[in-house]
C-alpha cells in the first residue's frame, strides 16, 4: 500500500496508529479530522500531523451535515435502540466513513484505517461504510493486528517513537468518552460494573437533576416537514439549534441514561450518556406527530421503528433496508409542520401544548359536551358488536367442547 487515509483526533491512541502505519506498512498517510462538535479544539491534530511528517492533513466542519443530514432523518423515526439509547454514537458513524471514503478518492489512497478495537461496534460500523461506498477499499484496523493491546505498553511504544504521552494517558483511564453534538458517551474500566453508580463528577454535559433549577424552563420548538426550524420563535441552523437545545436541556438535568446494551458482536456493554438536545427533540416530535399522524401511520411507524434503530446501531446506515424505511418514514412527515410548547424541570420533559394547521384532533368530535351531531354515539353499539363478534364466537365454541367433556 502507498497511500492510507487514517480517521485522527489527535490523541494518544490515533497518533500511535498513526507512526505504526507509517512504520509497519512504509506508506504515507493522509489523516483526516471530523469536527462533529465534539467541543475540542481540533487545531493540535494538525499541527501533531505535521510534527509526525503527515502531508495531507484534512480537518473538516461537519457539524451542519452531520444533524440536518443523519440526525434530522433518524428523529423523524423517532429511532431509540433497545427502548432507551438514542444513537449518538452510532449516527456519526457513517458521515466519518462517507467523507473518509471521499477523501481516500481524492488523494489517490489504497487504504482507509481506524482505530476502532476489535471487541466493540465500532469497527463494524466504519467498515460497513467504507465497504458499502467503494467496495474495493483496502481496511486497516490496527487494534486487530497489533500487539499493543494495554496501555502500558501503547505508552511504551509511543515514548520509544518521540510521541509525547500526557500525564494523564499514563496508567489505565477511568472511563472511555466518544463525543459529538448530539451525545457524549462514557464506557469501559470504572463503569464495567452495571450495579455501580457512576460519579457525578464524570457529566460535562447536563447538570444532576437534584441540582437543576427549582424553576421549570418553557420551549417552544417548531418543526417543519418534521424536522426542527426554529426556537422560541428564531430559525436557526441545524447545529445551532442543536446546540441550543443541548444547552437547554443539559442546564435541567435532562438526558442522562445508564444502560447495559446488546452489541452487534454479541456481548453485554454497559454505557452512559449524555444527550439533553436529544431527549427534548424527541418528545416534541412525538407530541407533534400525535395531532398530525393518522392513526395507521403514527402505529406503523412505531413498529418499523425497532428495526430502523437496530439497523443504524449495527452499522447498515448505507443499507437499502434503512434506504427503504427512511423513504416510508419521511412520507409520513409531510404533515409534521407546527409547533409544540415543553416545560423542562429537573430531568423532566413534559408536553404542555402543541398545535398545527394539518391537526387532525377535533375538539368537536372528542369533546364529552354536546357536539352539534359530529358523532352520533349510538353508532358505536354496532361496531362494538362486529368487533365482538369473533370473541363471542370462539367462546361459544369453547363451552361446547367443555360440555362435552363434561
Amino acid at each position: 500500500m502507498k497511500k492510507v487515509v487514517l480517521a485522527y483526533s489527535g490523541g494518544l491512541d490515533t497518533s500511535v496508529i498513526l507512526k505504526w502505519l507509517q512504520d509497519e506498512y512504509q506508506c504515507e498517510v493522509v489523516t483526516f479530522t471530523a469536527d462533529l462538535g465534539q467541543g475540542e479544539e481540533l487545531e493540535p491534530a494538525r499541527q501533531k500531523a505535521e510534527q509526525m511528517g503527515v502531508k495531507e492533513i484534512f480537518i473538516d466542519d461537519l457539524r451542519d451535515e452531520f444533524v440536518r443530514d443523519y440526525v434530522f432523518p433518524m428523529f423523524r423515526a423517532n429511532a431509540v435502540y433497545e427502548g432507551v439509547y438514542l444513537l449518538g454514537t452510532s449516527i456519526a458513524r457513517p458521515l466519518i466513513a462517507k467523507r473518509q471514503i471521499e477523501i481516500a478518492k481524492m488523494v489517490g489512497a489504497d487504504a482507509v484505517a481506524h482505530g476502532a478495537t476489535g471487541k466493540g461496534n465500532d469497527q463494524v460500523r466504519f467498515e460497513l461504510g467504507y465497504y458499502a461506498l467503494k467496495p474495493d477499499i483496502k481496511v486497516i484496523a490496527p487494534w486487530r493486528e497489533w500487539d499493543l493491546n494495554s496501555r502500558t505498553k501503547l505508552c511504551g511504544y509511543a515514548e520509544a517513537k518521540g510521541i509525547p504521552v500526557p500525564d494523564s494517558k499514563r496508567g489505565e483511564a477511568p472511563y472511555s468518552t466518544d463525543a459529538n453534538l448530539l451525545h457524549i458517551s462514557y464506557e469501559g474500566n470504572a463503569l464495567e460494573d452495571p450495579w455501580v453508580e457512576p460519579d457525578e463528577s464524570m457529566f460535562t454535559r447536563s447538570v444532576s437533576p437534584e441540582a437543576a433549577p427549582d424553576k421549570p424552563t418553557y420551549v417552544e420548538i417548531e418543526f417543519k416537514n418534521g424536522d426542527p426550524v426554529a426556537i422560541d420563535g428564531k430559525e436557526l441552523g441545524p447545529a445551532d439549534l442543536l446546540t441550543k437545545l443541548n444547552q437547554l436541556g443539559g442546564d435541567n438535568g435532562i438526558g442522562r441514561i445508564d444502560i447495559v446494551e446488546s452489541r452487534f458482536v454479541g456481548m453485554k456493554s454497559r454505557g452512559v450518556y449524555e444527550t439533553p438536545g436529544g431527549t427534548v427533540l424527541l418528545h416534541a416530535h412525538r407530541a407533534l406527530e400525535s395531532i398530525c399522524l393518522d392513526r395507521g401511520e403514527a402505529h406503523l411507524k412505531d413498529e418499523l421503528m425497532p428495526k430502523y434503530a437496530e439497523l443504524i446501531y449495527n452499522g447498515f446506515w448505507f443499507s437499502p433496508d434503512r434506504e427503504m424505511l427512511q423513504a416510508a418514514i419521511d412520507a409520513t412527515q409531510k404533515s409534521v409542520n407546527g409547533l409544540v410548547r415543553l416545560k423542562l424541570y429537573k430531568g423532566n420533559v413534559i408536553v404542555v401544548g402543541r398545535k398545527s394547521a394539518a391537526s387532525l384532533y377535533d375538539d368537536k368530535v372528542a369533546s364529552f359536551e354536546d357536539d352539534g351531531g359530529a358523532y352520533d354515539q349510538k353508532d358505536a353499539a354496532g361496531f362494538i358488536k362486529l368487533q365482538a363478534l369473533r370473541l363471542r364466537t370462539l367462546a361459544t365454541g369453547r363451552q361446547l367442547i367443555d360440555l362435552g367433556d363434561a
